[in-house]
């Protein structure tokens, strides 16, 4: 078997996207390509298992489709992208695609209720007239028809090994389209590295519920099933290693989300739509779900997050205090550690670096954090991380551990790492190498102080400070400029004007021989 190139892939699937590039907006044809992208996913798993289950039952239609009924999903006739195809230049071509689209969603409700009839392919705002909207729809048909877009399990070794391709081309997609969007982007996509860091800085285990308030298209989810398996010794994440829940206000991203679940074989991944702040949909009656690990990336200084009912909130989230109306953070986090386990759940979280040092409010929910022994640490990233700001950012990590009756109570300290400076330049944004990665994770798991770098600070400094977590208040990265020789300078300074003397005088000589002198 040929072996194929994840890169050959994903550049046959950003092709794809020609069909709409200069004409339509990036953040409104995404949703088109995305889709497509799926449908074209589960079209090629539904006739890879016919031709298998044909060939297991030679051709006995009853048994084939009495094992095609047992699959993941179900397909009905006439729905999948093999199906419409032979049909890709019919005039009403985009009335098609949504009826299939909408009939793959009703076969398979309780998995994909919402995911795919929400974009509309025959939109005459989004794709245009009836025959630029035709026009366009084949151009999809013939690019997802290339063969380096063919998803067949057999073509790649099986099942697990498509995922693992699909997904992969599914969020190089969303990080091309993340990049384009610009500061739109922070709806639905954080940098791959930022969230493996992240990730490992939460450090899920094997059986973790893991939550994520704002999850966007679900990407920091994907990367802790798939550490979760690493952990596990598998290459591949699957359903039995972690249970993932996420939450998105947005619904175009929550479906985003719902498919690269589905993509990355995690099915059962619970994602839902609504905001986290003012309508949380993990609770159990008048109490939040709780979660081994809460980890996210939510919108920096959201200001309309629901300060004017965070007073009455009946999970009794800001019992610390209710964070300022025109900045949010402190409501996620508020959120996140409260839906923590309680002397257990661990949570990762980042931020923009106004959370360490802001007063007011936020300086009191900061102190009653600090001061229920709840901080763990704060690691500092570069500047230009993200497609969405170019602000350098922090992540910071609580321990429920730490409370009274944990297994950490006996903490006293707060673990400061500046990684400002860790990270490879690039043209639009800058990046964290595998190099960076591992050497912030192995600082963190040491804990140890490391010159320059990373500092313990107890709760007493911390207090000494006013509760401020300004990072170079702990870290010094102060490094001394080399000294400097004076006797060494004089010398070179004497050297240079006796070198220039005589290139004068050599130069008078040559302007007296040409007369001009």
């Amino acid at each position: 078997m040929t072996a194929i190139k994840q890169s050959d892939v994903n550049k046959a699937a950003w092709d794809a996207c020609d069909t709409f590039r200069g004409t339509i907006d990036p953040a409104a044809y995404k949703d088109y390509i995305l889709v497509f992208l799926f449908w074209k996913f589960l079209s090629d798993l539904w006739a890879d298992e016919r031709k298998a289950a044909e060939d297991q039952y030679d051709g006995d239609s009853e048994r084939v489709e009495r094992r095609l009924s047992r699959f993941r999903f179900q397909i009905p006739d006439g729905a999948s992208f093999h199906d419409l195809y032979p049909s890709r230049s019919a005039d009403n071509i985009g009335e098609q695609v949504n009826v299939a689209l909408e009939a793959i969603e009703q076969a398979n409700i309780a998995k994909l209720e919402g995911v795919l009839s929400e974009t509309d392919y025959n939109s005459r705002n989004n794709l245009g007239e009836t025959a630029d909207r035709n026009r366009r729809i084949k151009d999809l048909f013939d690019n997802f028809a290339r063969s380096a877009l063919d998803f067949s399990p057999s073509r790649f070794g099986g099942e697990d090994n498509a995922e693992d391709v699909i997904g992969e081309t599914y969020i190089y997609l969303i990080s091309r389209f993340a990049s384009d969007a610009g500061k739109k982007a922070g709806e639905f996509f954080t940098p791959r590295k930022v969230s493996e860091l992240l990730v490992r800085l939460a450090d899920p285990q094997p059986g973790n519920k893991i939550l994520d308030p704002a999850c966007g298209s679900s990407t920091l989810l994907v990367r802790a099933a798939e550490y979760v398996a690493g952990v596990e010794g598998k290459d591949h994440a699957s359903e039995a290693d972690a249970q993932v829940f996420g939450q998105e206000a947005t619904n175009q991203t929550q479906a985003l989300a719902r498919m690269n679940m589905f993509l990355h074989g995690l099915d059962n991944a619970r994602i839902e739509w609504g905001d986290t702040l003012t309508n949380p949909k993990f609770v159990n009656g008048d109490a939040l779900m709780r979660f081994d690990r809460v980890i996210a990336n939510p919108p920096f200084s959201l200001k309309k997050w629901g300060h004017e009912v965070a007073g009455d909130d009946r999970f009794n989230r800001y019992h610390r205090g209710v964070p300022p109306k025109s900045r949010g953070d402190y409501a996620f986090i508020s959120h996140m550690v409260e839906s923590a386990k309680p002397r257990e759940g661990r949570v990762a979280v980042i931020a923009p670096h106004g959370v360490l040092f802001r007063g007011g409010a936020e300086g009191k929910i900061r102190q009653a954090l600090i001061e229920e022994n709840l901080l763990d640490g704060v690691v500092g990233l570069p500047a230009q991380l993200f497609p969405s700001t170019g602000i350098p950012v922090c992540i910071v990590i609580f321990d429920r551990s730490r409370e009274k009756g944990g297994a950490r109570e006996d903490a006293d300290d707060v673990f400061f790492i500046d990684a400002s400076r860790e990270f490879v330049p690039g043209k639009k944004q800058n990046e964290l190498s595998k190099d960076n990665l591992k050497k912030i994770v192995d600082t963190w798991r040491a804990r140890e102080d490391v010159e320059r770098f990373a500092s313990v600070v107890t709760r007493e400094q911390i207090a000494e400070n006013g509760y401020n977590l300004n990072i170079p208040r702990y870290v010094d990265t102060f490094e001394p400029e080399e000294e400097i020789d004076i006797a060494a300078v004089q010398a070179e300074i004497e050297e240079l004007e006796k070198e220039l003397a005589e290139t004068r005088q050599k130069m008078n000589g040559y302007l007296k021989e040409l007369g001009v002198l």
